[in-house]
């Protein structure tokens, strides 16, 4: 077959029996949706050609969680030059965030953020301290609006998510409209800023202008030792959207929905190895039928966690 039938990656499976992170090389054939995997310890096939239905093309990034015959593996690395260059070509990756101006409005944004073709691969609400917006905005520190931004954005909870696509930065620019919202609402009416915007600090959404400002604020929010999420788990129930649901890019809507009826007071994305769904759903284990569907269907992809309140 043909190089560019091909793409070769890096991934990880943690053995619960070993207590042991185990490497593989995989290689996927986009063309009939087949897959082999070879093992990197020691050096032999682990999985001879096989069909498989629990990946996508859009799933091949790195980050990647997918599950193979009930083994939740992460895509850690390229596994040569020509699946970095194909693939990376489409996978750049930017920092959205919601403003505290904006976060009732967060069905409709996601909702627009899929329409125009984007991947959210993590997401998360938090309330930054001041010196949080100090560190997040410190490149703006000399300019008039400075002062005036950090007592906007700690105001109230922000929600931050990672986007991924081809173009990724410009293209959630775009999506954006002019910082002031005024001018959005002249030139580039159909914006996130000209549609929930009030002026040019109140601009209901932030995105990062060039690969190393993306790098350092997705790592702000979700690098080592990242910000908690609002959740405080008192006088609440937790609502999950489940990944069919996040795959089919109906997360907008579906939040939109219970934002009609409750407060989301947190929300966050996850996606769940088997064991932690075990436990999360172990009352269900041998009362409902349905169970092993349930384990399945919510170790199959991202899902979003919601804290919600009435």
């Amino acid at each position: 077959m043909a190089e560019e039938d091909r793409f070769y990656f890096i991934c990880d499976w943690y053995d619960p029996h070993a207590a042991f992170i185990r490497k593989y090389q995989l290689v996927y054939y986009p063309k009939d949706c087949t897959m082999e995997m070879f093992d990197m310890k020691n050096h032999r096939p682990f999985l001879r050609r096989t069909k498989v239905d629990t990946i996508r093309p859009e799933d091949l990034y790195i980050g990647s969680r997918v599950n193979v015959l009930s083994r939740q593996l992460t895509f850690t690395d390229y596994g040569d030059k020509f699946t970095e260059k194909r693939l990376g070509q489409r996978t750049e990756r930017s920092l959205g965030m919601i403003k505290p101006d904006a976060v009732s409005k967060l069905g409709p944004i996601l909702d627009q953020v899929h329409q125009s073709g984007f991947l959210i691969t993590k997401l998360k609400m938090c309330q930054l301290s001041r010196d949080d917006a100090f560190e997040l905005y410190k490149e703006h520190q000399s300019k008039d609006f400075f002062n005036k931004l950090v007592s906007f954005v700690t105001s109230g909870p922000v929600i931050a998510f990672e986007l991924m696509g081809g173009n990724a930065i410009l293209k959630w620019r775009e999506l954006l409209g002019p910082t002031d919202s005024a001018v959005a609402r002249s030139e580039a009416p159909m914006s996130l800023r000209a549609r929930f915007g009030t002026d040019g600090t109140q601009n209901a959404v932030h995105g990062s202008d060039s690969p190393e400002s993306a790098a350092r604020e997705i790592d702000f929010f979700f690098g080592p030792g990242c910000r908690a999420t609002t959740a405080n788990f008192g006088s609440c129930t937790c609502a999950v959207i489940k990944p069919h649901a996040v795959l089919e890019g109906l997360s907008g809507r579906i939040i939109q929905k219970v934002s009609e009826h409750f407060t989301i007071s947190a929300v966050e994305m996850f996606t769940m190895d088997k064991a932690n769904v075990e436990e999360f759903y172990e009352v269900y284990k041998g009362v409902v039928q349905e169970y092993p569907e349930m384990v399945k269907e919510l170790v199959s992809g991202p899902c979003i966690a919601m804290e919600i309140r009435a």
